[in-house]
């Protein structure tokens, strides 16, 4: 069973809306969906209207919080501040994948590990699950 973090993008774009792709996350059966409140409260902030926010309390429901420890980055990894807490709640949640959209500042570790978390775009995440499947 896959443990998946996901980032506030990833709850943004699921909730932003009702037939996001995205939500196909929610649907699998075999993985527990983990994020942060840190997490949780960046993507509610940039949701605009009634009917977001009330489909991101709804996947948020499903979703189990762990939140960053206050240890440093992994040796080797460098990502602006605002992105070092989500990094550090999905090794405390003892994730197996970061699902990030930020190709900006994770993209140099999409496809590496890190302490264990394999870092990728949900879309990649879910083409790799269904050639499992």
């Amino acid at each position: 069973m896959d443990r998946l973090f996901l980032d506030a993008n990833v709850l943004f774009s699921a909730a932003f809306k009702a037939d996001a792709r995205v939500l196909r996350l929610w649907r699998l059966t075999d993985v527990v969906l983990c994020t942060s409140r840190y997490a949780f409260e960046e993507a509610r902030f940039n949701l605009a209207d009634e009917s977001q926010l009330r489909r991101l309390a709804a996947l948020a429901g499903k979703v189990q919080f762990s939140e960053a420890s206050g240890r440093g980055l992994p040796r080797g990894v460098s990502l602006p501040e605002k992105d070092v807490p989500i990094l550090l709640a999905a090794i405390e949640a003892g994730a197996d994948y970061l699902l990030t959209g930020d190709f900006r500042h994770f993209g140099p570790y999409f496809g590496k590990k890190i302490e264990g978390i394999t870092v990728m775009p949900p879309g990649q995440y879910l083409k790799f699950r269904n050639r499992e499947d």
